[in-house]
């Protein structure tokens, strides 16, 4: 590969960075053809480009981006691939669906989440419990409505039982 392209790569790689908020560094060593399309179009349906890519060149990317990646340097062994996201939970459900079918690969080298580094594949269970922003939308929309809901129920109720009282009250001989 010539000087040029790898630059080019690098950059672009760099750009992508910049872009997704969430990435994870899959080992997909040991995936045939038929298992890594399979893995692919369920990336792109649930909105997650994958790319495999050279180490030297992702390490060169990570060394010129603003963010330090340092402790990401050591996962950067075997096949990887980036799995670039704006919802930080999602690529990591999807390699626990593979897990789950007692695939050993693709397996979790590292992510970077939330602003913070997770590495080994020990943390996936960490990074599946991590709450995507509409779905912590949703939950605040839900406490917010839960006391409202509460107050007019009570309000509603109360006002049958104050009705009934006045007019019981009303009926009662003097």
């Amino acid at each position: 590969m010539k000087k040029e392209v790898k630059d080019t790569i690098i950059v672009e790689l760099g750009e992508m960075l910049k872009q997704y908020q969430h990435f994870y560094l899959v080992d997909v060593t040991g995936l045939n053809a038929a298992d890594t399309s399979d893995l692919r179009r369920k990336c792109f349906q649930r909105e997650v480009k994958m790319l495999v890519v050279k180490n030297t060149l992702l390490h060169k990317a990570f060394e010129a981006s603003e963010i330090d990646f340092e402790p990401l340097y050591g996962t950067l062994k075997g096949n990887t691939a980036l799995m670039f996201t704006n919802a930080a939970n999602v690529p990591a459900k999807l390699l626990k669906e593979y897990k789950d079918k007692k695939k050993e690969t693709p397996a979790l080298k590292a992510a970077y989440a939330e602003e913070g580094i997770f590495v080994g594949a020990d943390k996936l269970d960490e990074l599946c419990a991590i709450k995507s922003k509409t779905e912590l939308i949703a939950d605040v929309v839900a406490l917010l409505q839960s006391p409202a809901k509460n107050v007019v129920s009570a309000l509603q109720s109360g006002a049958n039982t104050i009705h009934g009282v006045l007019k019981t009250l009303g009926e009662r001989p003097e």
